[in-house]
């Protein structure tokens, strides 16, 4: 294993870490994560000795904001406690994840839906307090290869009726506290 591997959703969240650093862009959402991710490991000679992932996300709670390193992250979008009851087996969802900065902690809800309103926020927020569109994907592959990754987001918008509008105003301000962020790793 070698250096830190960064990986963002989009070009716009990465746009001011250093030039120098080693990035991957994904795609936004789940299939698009796990796919670049993979091949991208699957394809070096050597592994990084860490990910990175950078990103923004919902806040599903008030209150929230800056940047946040992630210590537990669940796919919101799986239906793992039906599936158990069909199944009579264990169907987890979830990883809790090592704190390895000084940043604040959140928790974190991934699926590939964008959340913009009101009533999945509130459903939502019941267990965790970002969600965003990757960060469990990422976080499956890296433990696949045996990467230990870090996710760091940044609040971008209350993940309610108004974050529709307002991620896109918000990216840039938000590249700029992901970048502040990860001098510390």
């Amino acid at each position: 294993m070698t250096s830190t591997l960064y990986v963002s959703a989009t070009h716009e969240e990465a746009a001011h870490l250093p030039l120098e650093i080693d990035l991957l862009v994904t795609g936004i959402g789940t299939q698009a994560a796990t796919m670049m991710l993979t091949k991208e490991l699957a394809t070096r000679e050597v592994l990084p000795s860490r990910i990175i992932n950078v990103g923004t996300a919902g806040a599903l709670v008030d209150g929230m904001a800056g940047v946040y390193e992630i210590d537990y992250v669940f796919q919101h979008d799986f239906s793992s406690e039906i599936i158990a009851d069909m199944t009579g087996k264990p169907c987890p969802n979830g990883v809790e994840l090592a704190r390895v900065g000084s940043l604040p902690v959140a928790r974190l809800a991934t699926g590939n839906s964008f959340i913009s309103d009101s009533e999945t926020r509130s459903r939502l927020a019941a267990r965790a307090s970002l969600c965003d569109m990757e960060g469990a994907a990422l976080v499956g592959v890296a433990k696949y290869f045996g990467v230990p990754i870090t996710l760091l987001k940044q609040v971008s918008d209350s993940a309610d009726e108004s974050a529709s509008t307002t991620w896109f105003d918000a990216v840039d301000a938000g590249a700029l506290e992901l970048a502040d962020a990860v001098k510390g790793f």
